[in-house]
């Protein structure tokens, strides 16, 4: 059964840092493009960043760029993205998914995925 299990949400306050993971199972995970994606509340699910299969290529949403870096670990079949300096605008639900065949850009740019997690809630407040 193909799983994404993403953990490391938590309610922190502006300024912290957090570590997402996101564990697969019932695939392999180097065969796929992986992608970090958020919704806010009331808004549309956007992309974050995406790592290429052997993670020579990545993509940063503008808002991410500078503040989060995407990692990936095919041997231990998990996926990171570090937050740092977080925002209270950073608040949402964080999701992975795994798609076989988009570039990183198209990946994040529509929303695009063959498998999806069920989330792991990032709450940024004082």
């Amino acid at each position: 059964q193909v799983q994404l299990v993403e953990s490391g949400g938590d309610l922190v306050q502006p300024g912290s840092s957090l570590r997402l993971s996101c564990a697969a199972s019932g695939f392999t995970l180097g065969d796929y493009v992986i992608g970090w994606f958020r919704q806010a509340p009331g808004k549309e699910r956007e992309g974050v960043s995406c790592v290429s299969k052997r993670s020579y290529n990545l993509y940063y949403s503008d808002f991410a760029e500078g503040r989060f870096t995407i990692s990936r670990d095919n041997a231990k079949n998990t996926v990171y993205l570090q937050m740092n300096s977080l925002k209270p605008e950073d608040t949402a639900v964080y999701y992975c998914a795994a798609a076989a065949t988009p570039t990183v850009m198209a990946m994040c740019r529509q929303n695009w995925g063959d498998y999806w997690g069920q989330g792991t809630q990032v709450t940024v407040s004082s």
